[in-house]
């Protein structure tokens, strides 16, 4: 088994607070109805085709046009106009830091010498709201879908990914808390851990460097 020289993490769930809990607090600040927000997604896919948080996260529809569609569908579900101006900001402000999670990568890059990237499904205007210097000084890579155009689990990120470092997937740990995601980096070659709290996967990832 080659040895084990780079780590890839997902941003939001793993190195933030859970996103539900984000959600949660965004309902109980506005009074918007999270399954009002899940109903309005699940109508624009049904007419798109495809959930228009794809496009968005692949940088194909801006922020502004994403939640006046689904501020509209709200809106007419629930009987009052809803704005969603201001959810990116409210929403990244209950992403608070997973302190430990982000505490142990600094260990490891320093302790172990591992190399670490972060592969993250995101916006492109959002990007001021979470890339503060924890982030850019503990990342050698950064591959945010709402840039480079595509998303986890598209294979193609993760050959990006690779690419940026200059390793290759069995030499990598990807850690995510969608399984989707966890699942095509596992197919890809990589040791893959599904995400649940900061002591389960740094328990995995430590057993895989020892």
């Amino acid at each position: 088994m080659a040895r084990v020289q780079g780590i890839v993490s997902d941003y939001a769930g793993v190195l933030t607070a859970p996103l539900a809990a984000s959600f949660r607090r965004y309902s109980e600040l506005t009074g918007v109805p999270l399954e009002a927000l899940g109903a309005a997604l699940a109508a624009l896919a049904e007419r798109d085709g495809e959930n228009p948080l794809f496009a968005l996260e692949r940088g194909e529809i801006t922020s502004a046009t994403f939640l006046e569609r689904v501020g509209d569908e709200v809106s007419a579900a629930i009987g009052r106009t809803i704005d969603l101006g201001d959810f990116p900001r409210q929403y990244f402000a209950g992403l608070t830091p997973n302190e430990p999670m982000l505490d142990w990568l600094r260990r490891a890059r320093a302790g172990h010498g591992l190399r670490l990237a972060l592969l993250t499904n995101n916006v492109r205007e959002w990007e001021p709201l979470w890339r503060g210097e924890h982030i850019e000084e503990l990342f050698e890579t950064i591959v945010d879908s709402g840039f480079v155009g595509l998303r986890k689990p598209d294979p193609r990120i993760y050959a990006l990914t690779l690419e940026r470092l200059g390793l290759a997937a069995e030499e990598c740990v990807f850690v995510d808390d969608l399984a989707p995601n966890v699942a095509t980096a596992r197919e890809l070659g990589f040791h893959a851990i599904l995400f649940a709290d900061a002591e389960q996967a740094i328990g995995e990832i430590e057993a895989l460097l020892r």
